[in-house]
């Protein structure tokens, strides 16, 4: 069974609304990578995460804004022949994204960010204070390219 490209941006962005995570990577200032899970919102081709206002990938985020974000979804484990270690494979549907992270900084952009992540896990809409909005980081990823991959579908 081929692993074959997801074309159709429908199907793209269905991998990513099946996902409670995705995986945002980076590179280290010794040129070493860094990845760590990450809550998100996708709403029209745009990427947007939170976290707390420090720590190590805010830094490294600070001094190199390229990132790559990963998905996966629908695993399943399949084989020919359950005794025959070589024919067992999984299932799966991924998407990867490469593009250029900015800090949101203006208060309304943080809250329409926040709610498209929001939106996201619960569908509801939330409320958020004023301390809050200041002390949460907010980032949206600027997409440059954005691939599909699907293999046993």
């Amino acid at each position: 069974m081929k692993n074959r490209k997801l074309t159709l941006q429908a199907d793209i962005e269905d991998v990513i609304q099946k996902c409670d995570a995705c995986t945002l990577s980076m590179v280290d200032g010794d040129g070493l990578p860094y990845a760590v899970p990450m809550n998100f919102g996708y709403k029209n081709q745009q990427l947007f995460l939170h976290s707390g206002p420090e720590g190590k990938k805010i830094e490294l985020l600070k001094k190199n804004p390229q990132v790559c974000i990963t998905f996966s979804s629908d695993h399943k484990l399949r084989w020919q022949n359950a005794e025959v270690a070589c024919s067992y494979s999984m299932k799966y549907r991924s998407v990867m994204i490469l593009g250029e992270l900015r800090f949101l900084e203006d208060l309304s952009e943080k809250q329409a960010a926040l709610d498209i992540i929001m939106g996201h896990y619960t569908g509801n809409t939330v409320k958020y204070s004023e301390p809050a909005l200041k002390n949460v980081c907010v980032m949206q990823v600027n997409v440059r390219e954005i691939n599909g991959r699907a293999y046993g579908y």
